[in-house]
C-alpha cells in the first residue's frame, strides 16, 4: 500500500516537473529556457518539501491536542516523509552527475 502510494506520488511529481519545464507544448524553444531554469526548478521542489513539512508538523500538533483524525496524521506525516526521501535522491543524482561531469576529461 505504502509503495504504490510512493510510486504515484513520485510520477506526480514527474508530470509536475515536466509540464513546468515544458510549458505544456511538448518542445522547449530557446525562448522557454530563459523563463525556466533548473534553480528555479529546484526552488519549487525545496518549497513544496517546506510546505508538506509544515502542514505534516500542524497536523501532528493537532492530534496532540484532539482536534486531528489519526489517519489524516499518518497520511501527512507518510506524505512529507515521501516527499523528503524524493527530495534527497534528486539531490544524490545532481552531485553525482556534478561529480561525473567534473571527472570528464577535456
Amino acid at each position: 500500500m505504502v509503495g504504490n502510494m510512493i510510486g504515484q506520488q513520485a510520477a506526480a511529481l514527474y508530470q509536475n516537473t515536466s509540464k513546468i519545464a515544458i510549458g505544456g507544448s511538448g518542445v522547449v524553444s530557446a525562448g522557454d529556457q530563459d523563463q525556466v531554469s533548473f534553480g528555479s526548478l529546484v526552488k519549487a521542489g525545496i518549497e513544496k518539501v517546506v510546505e508538506t513539512q509544515e502542514k505534516s508538523e500542524k497536523m501532528s500538533a493537532d492530534a496532540v491536542i484532539g482536534k486531528a483524525n489519526i489517519t489524516d496524521v499518518v497520511q501527512a506525516v507518510t506524505e512529507a516523509e515521501v516527499t523528503l526521501q524524493t527530495m534527497v535522491a534528486v539531490r544524490d543524482r545532481v552531485i553525482t552527475a556534478y561529480q561525473d561531469i567534473m571527472r570528464m576529461p577535456i
